[in-house]
């Protein structure tokens, strides 16, 4: 569309491809340009502060807080020729129109793009919830200002964190690890995960049995012959399932009146019940009837592209962004479930066009959130457009993600407006008598659908994998009262509860929603930080915290409850809404969380405690590191205490040595220093007791007693296995930093990749020992030896290597086959392309088979086009599909990496040229010995001063921005 005669006009979007889209929706006159996101920013670190703040005493923090929490902003360096541009091209137009995004971000970013750009022409905001020519055309001629209340909403919001963060972690520094980070909503979302985590551990299985019954009816007419009943009482009383045992204990809660069957039990009433006649005992038929589920907003958006797509929260974002920008759908951070009325017309209408007009209800739905004080937009994530493009229509102009994501928006839309699913549910009784006169109830239900409705077009999906579909039917053949029936089998069934399922980042998501923490806009970055930060690891889809997350989020609770406790967390969140809705004042707020008020600003516990920075300042000192580093799991049976302790190297297990041995150890470390960020953990001062390290990815609910048993068996739990019948000396199994091993006297041998600590005897033992074998002595008198190293067994003659085929041919070996080995090549580099470790299967979002390879720098998963290194931890017998996927996503999403370019080739040198050269590499190498000599000197020195002098406190830059 053309401006105004004679006018030029500068439109600012955040991304390029925002810019791209709508510069094709404005004619001549409009220049639009990208901000690339944030221009300024609190500083990340010490230097990022202006040289003239350096020395003012709330520098570290980026905030002035005895001023009314002026902030200080400093464009970032990524930022500054751009920044330079915009500001050149804000002085060649007449008037500047901000089309950042309409939440409360974007409004803020408009906010600094003036304050950066200080321009002479006029502002405007230009906002719009969808990319379509329509809609920025009505953007254009309806500007509004920039709404100071939602910018101060967001203001409030970035230093709350920083105080937060930047206040917290220290402590956290200085009692359990180095470089650690707090922060308002990733420290409450980590303690989620490890509550769960702590059902888990504390969960003891219960079993119990019931009948499955096969019945049969006479003349079934309609419908099937045979269903399935399941035993529910005996003798009036209830029979026993899942939901009545006590989680901690196994046993039936009290008071739960139920009876419970063992096998036994089970086995012995479907005997006695063999042949006895059964009888409908009552027929309950009542009408189906579910509604659509509402629209998308961003919190399930995430959940359903979770459990159907296998996406995480950012990659479901990054490709709705994707979406988004392009005009496809409409602004994906929302947590509004209403629709436009041009929405809901184009909605219905395809629905007539596609499903018929019985599909449509006589009026349109209008839905209402259940999320408090929704506001970050005004509609539901939806396809864009007054007209809905089909899946199919857009299918050639999407990657496979975006279109994925794109059918999964325009089907949960389109249902919305349709009829409900309705249909008739039925509930059944039968009784049998048994030969002891024992009355047994068994029940049945059904459903049938008469009309699908919504569910045509979406069914939405369960955490519970286990969980029945919604359009899934049950039919019973029609059934009366005091109907005669037979039974085909009578099967005994044993179950075992099981314990509460791990978050996902799905059902986090929705546990944060439900308790009122976090907005649209943070989802996806709170299940990035909480793993970033070393707390979650993910397993498949399920999230695991660390043994650090326990750690963190145990001093939490002891020392500073208030500050992750669920509603202070939500209430904050209110109180922000307030400040953005202009009835809450962002320095009355800030003031009250910081510094303590009696005004009633802010949260109360807080401000009668003195505010944040009292709170966390005062008491320092009686924060014990050893007992927060410490995480009790039982005591065994010799009556130790079995904890895990965080420590620098990660965390290892730990028994208190019983009596004196344990009283000794507790004296003789009282010396050990217990002050500085090194030993921050505690780990040096205590009992040292008996340790064991804990495997690299195993979770805090698999360290069962019989687990932890197994690793102190082949932990650094040292067990002796006798004495050297040559020496006298006593033989030891012991774990060190790279596995097992055995040591007598200065003799040490790693265990057999064969071998297993619990297993090993004493002549295996002393077999080990023996290594290095010599083998004998060459004819050139040079003596060849077998042994095993870091890559596996092999002869050795000088300096000379091979490698054998096994590990027991280090002890079979003859001279005569160790020379014939030394004298043949080296094969390395020569062999033919091993297969693959293992074929995966095909990619769930590509349709591509997977398959993992092994590369010069470790295994990799690849489609044959993308390749993606396995992580930390993740070993190729235990990767899922689902991670692979996830893995290659990542990948494809970046892009391919930077090609090298090849090297130019250079005409031959002159000789005098070459000679120059030649006399300058060698100033140039003599000048770099001298120099490393130098440094050599220097660590030397600073190694021995550091010994002497204590471990300075970790300075608040360290953390850079990791604690918001």
């Amino acid at each position: 569309m053309p401006s105004k005669a004679g006018t030029t006009r500068l439109v600012i979007v955040e991304s390029p491809a925002k810019a791209k889209t709508i510069s094709g929706y404005l004619g001549p006159g409009y220049v639009v340009e990208a901000s690339f996101g944030h221009v300024r920013d609190l500083p990340r670190n010490a230097a990022d502060v202006p040289a003239k703040y350096k020395g003012e005493s709330w520098a570290r923090l980026g905030v002035d807080v005895d001023n009314g929490f002026h902030a200080l902003y400093v464009v970032s360096a990524d930022r500054r020729q751009q920044i330079s541009k915009l500001v050149k091209l804000s002085k060649e137009v007449d008037e500047i129109f901000l089309a950042t995004d309409e939440d409360r971000e974007g409004e803020a970013i408009a906010w600094h793009l003036v304050e950066t750009l200080k321009p002479k022409v006029p502002v405007k905001r230009m906002v719009f919830h969808e990319i379509t020519k329509p809609a920025i055309q009505a953007a254009v001629a309806n500007p509004r200002e920039i709404d100071r209340d939602l910018v101060d909403a967001q203001e409030a919001r970035r230093i709350l964190d920083r105080l937060y963060g930047y206040e917290v972690s220290p402590v956290l520094w200085k009692k359990v690890m180095p470089k650690l980070s707090a922060g308002r909503v990733q420290s409450v979302a980590t303690r989620i995960v490890v509550e769960r985590e702590r059902q888990r551990m504390a969960f003891r299985t219960a079993e119990y049995w019931d009948i499955l019954a096969t019945l049969a009816v006479a003349n079934a007419g309609e419908g099937p012959r045979t269903f399935n009943a399941t035993l529910v009482a005996l003798n009036g009383d209830r029979i026993a399932t899942g939901k009545d045992f006590e989680p901690t204990t196994g046993r039936v809660r009290a008071g739960a009146g139920v009876v419970h069957l063992d096998e036994g039990g089970a086995r012995g009433l479907a005997a006695r019940l063999e042949g006895r006649p059964f009888t409908v005992t009552r027929v309950e038929e009542k009408p189906y009837r579910r509604r659509p589920y509402a629209p998308f907003i961003t919190s399930t958006l995430q959940q359903e592209a979770a459990r159907k797509l296998r996406l995480s929260s950012q990659q479901t974002m990054r490709t709705a962004q994707r979406l988004y920008e392009n005009g496809y759908i409409t602004y994906m951070r929302t947590d509004s479930v209403n629709l436009s009325e041009t929405a809901i017309s184009a909605a219905r209408r395809q629905i007539v066009e596609l499903y018929g007009e019985r599909s449509v209800p006589p009026e349109p739905r209008r839905y209402t959130g259940k999320v408090k004080n929704a506001q970050e937009a005004h509609e539901a994530i939806r396809p864009a457009g007054d007209n809905f493009r089909t899946p199919g229509e857009v299918a050639k102009e999407l990657s496979a993600e975006e279109f994925k994501l794109y059918e999964l928006i325009w089907r949960r839309t389109i249902a919305s407006q349709m009829t409900d699913a309705v249909g008739s549910s039925v509930s059944v009784r039968i009784r049998a008598v048994s030969t002891s006169q024992e009355e047994a109830d068994f029940g049945a239900t059904g459903k049938t659908i008469t009309d699908p409705g919504f569910l045509r077009a979406y069914v939405e999906s369960s955490d519970d994998e286990n969980a029945e579909a919604e359009d899934a039917e049950r039919r019973l053949p029609t059934l009366v009262k005091d109907q005669p029936l037979t039974a085909d089998e009578l099967a005994a069934q044993g179950h075992h509860t099981q314990p509460p399922s791990r978050y996902t980042e799905a059902s986090l998501v929705k546990a944060l929603e439900e308790l009122g923490i976090g907005r649209p806009s943070t989802y996806a970055s709170i299940m990035q930080t909480i793993q970033d930060r070393g707390y979650v690891t993910k397993r498949g889809q399920a999230m695991i915290p660390t043994f650090l997350a326990f750690a963190v989020i145990g001093l939490m609770e002891r020392h500073y409850p208030r500050l992750i406790d669920y509603d202070f967390t939500a209430t904050m969140e209110n109180e922000l809404d307030e400040i953005a809705g202009g009835d809450h004042a962002a320095v009355d707020f800030l003031t009250a969380f910081y510094f303590g008020s009696a005004n009633g600003a802010g949260d109360q516990d807080i401000a009668r405690s003195g505010g944040l920075k009292k709170l966390v300042t005062e008491n320092l000192s009686d924060i014990d590191a050893r007992s927060v580093n410490s995480i009790p799991l039982f005591t065994d049976d010799d009556g130790r205490e079995v904890v895990v302790r965080v420590g620098r190297y990660g965390p290892y297990l730990q028994r208190e040595l019983p009596g004196g041995e344990q009283q000794a150890a507790a004296s003789a470390s009282t010396a050990a220093s217990a002050s500085g960020a090194a030993s921050a953990s505690g780990e040096e001062s205590g009992p040292q007791g008996d340790r064991a390290p804990i495997p690299e990815g195993l979770a805090p609910d698999e360290l069962t007693p019989e687990k932890v048993h197994e690793l102190f068996l082949g932990g650094s739990g040292e067990r002796k296995l006798g004495d050297d019948p040559a020496t006298g000396e006593p033989i030891v199994l012991k774990s060190g930093r790279f596995g097992p091993y055995v040591s007598s006297g200065e003799r040490k041998s790693s265990l057999l990749r064969s071998q297993t600590p619990d297993s090993l005897s004493l002549e295996e033992a002393l077999r080990l020992l023996s290594l290095p074998r010599l083998v004998g002595v060459a004819p050139d008198g040079v003596e060849v030896f077998a042994n095993n190293g870091r890559y596996g067994p092999y002869v050795k003659q000088g300096e000379e290597f091979r490698s054998l085929e096994s590990e027991e041919q280090m002890f079979t070996v003859t001279l005569d086959e160790a020379l014939t080995l030394l004298a043949a090549p080296k094969t390395r580099g020569r062999r033919a392309a091993a297969p693959p470790l293992r074929e995966m299967g095909v990619d769930p979002l590509t349709e591509k088979p997977l398959v993992i390879k092994d590369g010069r720098f470790g295994p990799y998963v690849t489609d044959g086009e993308f390749n993606a290194s396995l992580r930390r931890g993740q070993t190729p017998e235990a990767l899922t599909i689902e991670e692979a996927s996830e893995m290659l996503a990542d990948k494809r999403a970046k892009g391919p990496g930077p090609r090298k370019k090849a090297a130019a080739k250079k005409a031959p040198a002159k000789k005098a040229t070459a000679a120059k050269k030649a006399t300058a590499t060698k100033k140039t190498a003599a000048a770099s010995k001298s120099t490393a000599a130098k440094k050599t000197t220097t660590a030397k020195a600073t190694s021995t001063t550091a010994k002497k002098t204590p471990a300075k406190k970790a300075t608040p830059r360290k953390a850079a921005s990791s604690t918001e």
